[in-house]
């Protein structure tokens, strides 16, 4: 990428990525920079940002105190996840393109950028605890004021799902809808429709993991090379079950055998893995899943330190977003309690407590993956080929991706 200034300007779209997002969805008048320089008021827009707290109740005879508090706390929540947008697309950019010339730091770039989204999503998930501080009884004072207001209209919050990578069939319908129908703004649902069509961060990671050096069958052959490890410790399980003279112990050592051969077969037949992808119990590609577990399992190797980093990172995700969900249910069911529908018209506590499953992680792959690691002194060791490859970054841009620099 060229490294001028305004490689990443709000009206950039590379390979269908839009590079940033902009919620007034309206072209924005340029700005006019006097010669002395900008004001801290003037370059923040400090007196409109503080001008767009509106409480409602405000316009009755009975203004709530802590209506202030919650409209800051949401306020404060859409800010952050524009950055958060911001970042995503940034890594997507630079996942999304694959050049002969390679340099390196570009992994540095997508560390940093995923570091930084980890951070955020920690701070939002403390963030829920000032909200608590309003009692369900302030809350109650102006509820009704909100309908049908609902934290479920947050554009925001679906474009970060969506570029992240949750399948829209893995969604749990809005009462009995698709979750697009809760949008009325025809430039809304068009800008998260462009969201589900472009390329997510969990499958432009795919496509860099299919390219890991040491998959081809050519050279390393790790699959191959684990396939055998994993057998023969397989093998020797139920050895050690058949020797085992205790019927009751013996049975509970098959069964263990059983279970971890089927488990494994799971990864090592292709159809079973494709018929677990199809049911969304999986989510990687085959070739993908080998280069996570090929990743981790040589992470000490220089040249792995990098991407192990990011698969830690985009799990630190996942779970930030689930630890943030589970908070915000925990919130509704304070303040609300179980049985009353959310302001939006969803079933609310209800329709939030099925948002902590599985289904909405979109790298639950990179949580199982250790399921499938072996003992370290077991793992097939290099050829001196393959380690030279794993100690430097000479063709790096051809297997892990890409030589863009993006400069801020």
């Amino acid at each position: 990428m060229d490294c001028s200034s305004n490689n990443m300007s709000d009206s950039v779209q590379t390979n269908g990525i839009d590079s940033n997002f902009n919620m007034d969805l309206s072209a924005s008048a340029s700005r006019v920079i006097p010669k002395g320089g900008m004001l801290y008021g003037e370059y923040l827009h400090v007196d409109r940002l503080l001008s767009c707290q509106e409480p409602v109740t405000a316009q009755t005879n009975n203004e709530v105190h802590d209506e202030h508090l919650f409209i800051i706390t949401h306020q404060a929540y859409e800010l952050w996840f524009k950055q958060i947008i911001h970042e995503i697309d940034s890594v997507r950019l630079i996942m999304n393109r694959r050049v002969s010339d390679v340099d390196e730091a570009n992994m540095l770039i997508i560390t940093s950028r995923l570091n930084r989204v980890v951070l955020i999503l920690k701070l939002l998930v403390d963030q829920v605890t000032i909200l608590e501080t309003m009692t369900p009884l302030d809350f109650m004072e102006f509820r009704n004021f909100l309908s049908p207001a609902s934290g479920f209209q947050s554009v925001q919050f679906r474009l970060i799902e969506n570029k992240l990578g949750v399948k829209n069939e893995l969604r749990t319908n809005y009462g009995k809808s698709h979750y697009l129908k809760i949008f009325e703004n025809p430039k809304v649902i068009d800008l998260i429709r462009l969201s589900e069509q472009e390329p997510s961060l969990c499958e432009l990671l795919q496509q860099w993991l299919e390219r890991t050096p040491g998959l081809e069958k050519n050279e390393f052959n790790f699959w191959e090379k684990y396939k055998t490890v994993v057998m023969e410790l397989l093998e020797r399980n139920r050895t050690e079950a058949d020797k085992e003279t205790d019927e009751q112990q013996k049975t509970l050592l098959l069964d263990d055998w059983k279970r971890k051969s089927e488990l494994f077969d799971s990864i090592f037949d292709v159809n079973k893995h494709n018929a677990l992808m199809a049911r969304g119990d999986r989510r990687f590609t085959h070739k993908a899943l080998q280069g996570a577990l090929m990743v981790s399992l040589y992470r000490d190797e220089p040249r792995f330190n990098q991407p192990f980093h990011i698969l830690m990172l985009l799990m630190d995700i996942d779970s930030l977003i689930t630890k943030w969900r589970y908070n915000h249910v925990e919130m509704v069911l304070r303040m609300i309690g179980a049985h009353q529908f959310g302001t939006g018209g969803s079933s609310g506590y209800h329709y939030l407590r099925s948002t902590l499953s599985d289904r909405y992680k979109v790298f639950v792959d990179l949580f199982n993956l250790s399921t499938f690691l072996i003992p370290r002194n077991c793992i097939p060791p290099l050829t001196p080929r393959m380690k030279k490859r794993l100690s430097v970054m000479e063709d790096i841009g051809e297997n892990m991706n890409d030589s863009e620099q993006i400069v801020d």
